[in-house]
This record gives structure tokens, C-alpha cells and sequence, in this order.
């Protein structure tokens, strides 16, 4: 099966040697995304409602630049650097995903790329 790089210029470009994400058949595999602004290129710290929405965000970018959406996730996963953020980050991802919400798992980690305090991946089938 073949594989082939996605990309959306409405997202931030990857800060290290990766894709935004791989599309293989009708799998997509997004990439860890922070809470970079696209236009300006700002990473959006101010608290962690906003940086968690910029994050999401930025996947939905990604996702639409392949023809998905957030109904097509089926697998995501958190990376907070503070689980004492999880209640607030919750809040804002369960947003995203009222109904048939996809498996996942979030991790606190002692530190991410950028200093930010969080990090989401998902994977999408459709």
C-alpha cells in the first residue's frame, strides 16, 4: 500500500523532520500538534483552554486538507506536561467529539517540544 505526505498551509509548518501527517488507503495519521498560530507563528501559552483549542485547531486543518474530519478519528493522544490541566483539556477536546468520541489515552510527560503543555496526534479512517 502506498503512502502519501499531507499537507495544509492553514496549519504550522513541522518544526522537526516530519509530515503533518501520512495518508496510506483510507487511513490518516496526524502528526503530534501544538498550539502554534499559523499566521504569525506564535505559540499560544496564555492558559490552557486557548492553547488546547489552537492545538485543535490545528488538526482539523490537517484533517480537512485530506478530506476528513473529527467524526473520522478514530484513535487520538494526549500529551500534557501538567495532569492537572487534564480536567480543562477535557473539557475543550470533549468539544470536538460530542458523539462516538474515538479511543485514546493521555499521558503526562515531563516535558514538549516548544515548552508548550500540550500535544495531540490522532489517527482517522474513513
Amino acid at each position: 500500500m502506498s503512502k502519501s505526505v499531507v499537507y495544509s498551509d492553514q496549519a504550522p509548518e513541522p518544526i522537526g523532520p516530519y509530515s503533518q501527517a501520512i495518508q496510506s488507503g483510507n487511513m490518516l495519521f496526524v502528526s503530534g500538534q501544538v498550539a502554534i498560530e499559523r499566521s504569525s507563528g506564535n505559540i499560544i501559552t496564555t492558559d490552557i483552554e486557548s492553547e488546547t483549542r489552537q492545538v485543535m485547531i490545528n488538526l482539523e486543518k490537517i484533517l480537512q486538507a485530506a478530506g476528513f474530519d473529527f467524526s473520522n478519528v478514530v484513535k487520538s493522544s494526549i500529551f500534557l506536561k501538567d495532569m492537572n490541566n487534564f480536567p480543562k483539556v477535557n473539557a475543550i477536546y470533549g468539544e470536538y467529539f460530542k458523539t462516538n468520541p474515538p479511543a485514546r489515552e493521555t499521558v503526562e510527560v515531563s516535558r514538549l517540544p516548544k515548552d508548550v503543555n500540550v500535544e495531540i496526534s490522532c489517527i482517522a479512517i474513513k
